[in-house]
């Protein structure tokens, strides 16, 4: 099997199509976590937003959208496209992503995950914390509700 090459880089407004792309085929929509072009547009906007993009052999793979605000930096969305992962691309970005907050002077990396999404282990795996749970904050298709579970990183910390 050939070795496929993963590259990041900076992204912006003109690659929405390309995040678009990566959201409709990344996130489930029974669980309502995507977001439009347009949210995805305004934010980007925004000072301290970065978004990174994944490309694996020139294929869009996955992205992450920070936003740096004083001290501290969240993570605003993750995803991996489904023919991609399991291929380092999301611990590749989360790893970024942490270097990104670190390197601005932020103390404080946090985050937000639906419960029950396997990629709360990723999460913990780069060491993560779970700080806190909004009940019912996603609404699915159906109108059913699913909690959110919040994660913080100290960034004093290697991993």
């Amino acid at each position: 099997m050939a070795t496929r090459a993963l590259t990041l880089r900076t992204a912006g407004a003109r690659d929405i199509g390309a995040v678009d792309a990566l959201m409709a085929d990344a996130f489930d929509p029974a669980y309502g976590e995507a977001w439009t072009r347009n949210q995805c547009l305004g934010v980007l906007a925004l000072p301290g937003v970065s978004l990174l993009l994944a490309e694996m052999d020139d294929e869009p793979a996955g992205f992450a959208m920070t936003r740096r605000i004083a001290d501290e930096s969240e993570l605003l969305l993750l995803a991996v496209s489904r023919a991609h992962r399991g291929r380092g691309v999301g611990g590749a970005l989360l790893r970024a992503a942490i270097a990104e907050a670190r390197g601005a002077g932020c103390g404080k990396l946090h985050l937000e995950v639906r419960s029950g999404n396997p990629a709360a282990r990723l999460y913990a795996d780069h060491g993560f914390a779970k700080v806190g749970e909004r009940r019912g904050y996603y609404r699915g298709v159906g109108g059913d509700l699913h909690d959110a579970h919040t994660y913080s990183l100290a960034l004093d910390r290697t991993y």
